[in-house]
């Protein structure tokens, strides 16, 4: 059976964008158990996977903020030892940066990864036993796949699966039918502004009886969700939750209208009916996988209305 350490640590959206590989994998070559090193933050996202038989959290983001920390230095001595401590069959590094393939260099395996024209970090390939050219103009989801397609040695084919399901429906969740709004996303520029969300979210409650849910994930967007949660009738404000709570949220929706972040790339792993509104990014690239209950509206630059995402949201409601 072989023994696979996947090297994807961060943001969730990259995390979430891997699991339709692992999917594919599992189809060809069952017999891998895959073992994934990921940032602390993120540490329950790779378990939602079947694939994944152990997750090994990493905490380089708090590290090179405490380089002096004597708690630094033993983590990262208990890491080093994790990693080579196992045999591992292959080390893939499906992330491409020095901050993944470093990590790399100390497991013990042939350690694979991108080639240097097929990265953003050159300098990460030249850590790599194997290299991989895989085109930088795909989309995330097909890059990864075709960088397990060659690391494993079989071809991509069909449409991606993500391959995960959610858990039970939340204890604290109303008995009704309810609409997720992911109001909160990294930038500014790629918020959807407050009044649309009231509107939409209005819209919901009249012609279809749905229940605004509102998640955060800081005080920040606490603080948001709490101005929208008083302007929309019926609305619940979610309490702080850990992203298994989260896709419970998310799996059981009966609609989902998310800006750029983790949390909508989540959404759209569950399969639930879904618009994804980009104002700051090129959804070719960095957008939801689109299918019949799943669907992309916007561009850099470009806010879409409440009236346009209310008719593609209706659409992608009505599919099977």
């Amino acid at each position: 059976m072989k023994n696979v350490l996947l090297l994807r640590t961060s943001s969730m959206g990259d995390l979430i964008h891997t699991w339709p590989a692992l999917t594919e994998l599992a189809q060809h070559r069952p017999e891998v158990r895959i073992s994934w090193l990921a940032e602390t933050g993120f540490a329950d996202i790779p378990g939602l996977h079947p694939l994944v038989v152990r997750t090994i959290p990493i905490a380089w983001r708090r590290w090179r903020r405490q380089l002096l920390s004597a708690r630094t230095w033993r983590e990262m001595g208990e890491l080093r030892h994790a990693l080579a401590d196992t045999q591992w069959d292959l080390v893939l590094d499906a992330q491409g940066l020095l901050k993944s393939a470093i990590p790399g260099k100390l497991a013990t395996g042939p350690l694979a990864g991108y080639d240097r024209a097929s990265i953003r970090e050159p300098l990460a390939s030249l850590f790599y036993d194997r290299r991989y050219r895989v085109s930088r103009q795909l989309s995330a989801i097909e890059r990864n796949r075709r960088l397990f397609a060659a690391a494993f040695g079989y071809e991509v084919s069909g449409a991606p699966q993500f391959g995960i399901r959610c858990g039970q429906r939340l204890s604290w969740l109303a008995p009704a039918r309810y609409a997720v709004l992911l109001h909160a996303t990294s930038r500014d520029s790629k918020e959807w502004p407050e009044a649309h969300w009231v509107a939409l979210a209005n819209r919901l409650w009249q012609e279809q009886g749905l229940s605004a849910v509102l998640p955060w994930g800081n005080a920040r967007e606490q603080a948001r969700a709490q101005r929208l949660a008083g302007a929309i009738p019926g609305a619940q404000l979610a309490p702080a939750m850990n992203l298994r709570d989260a896709a419970a949220l998310l799996g059981h929706a009966a609609a989902v209208i998310g800006v750029d972040t983790g949390l909508t790339h989540l959404a759209n792993a569950l399969d639930v009916p879904l618009v994804a509104i980009y104002t700051d990014t090129d959804p070719r690239l960095t957008g939801v996988v689109e299918t019949p209950r799943a669907a992309n509206i916007g561009h850099a630059g470009v806010v879409p209305s409440v009236a346009e995402v209310a008719a593609l949201l209706a659409t992608v409601q009505a599919a099977p």
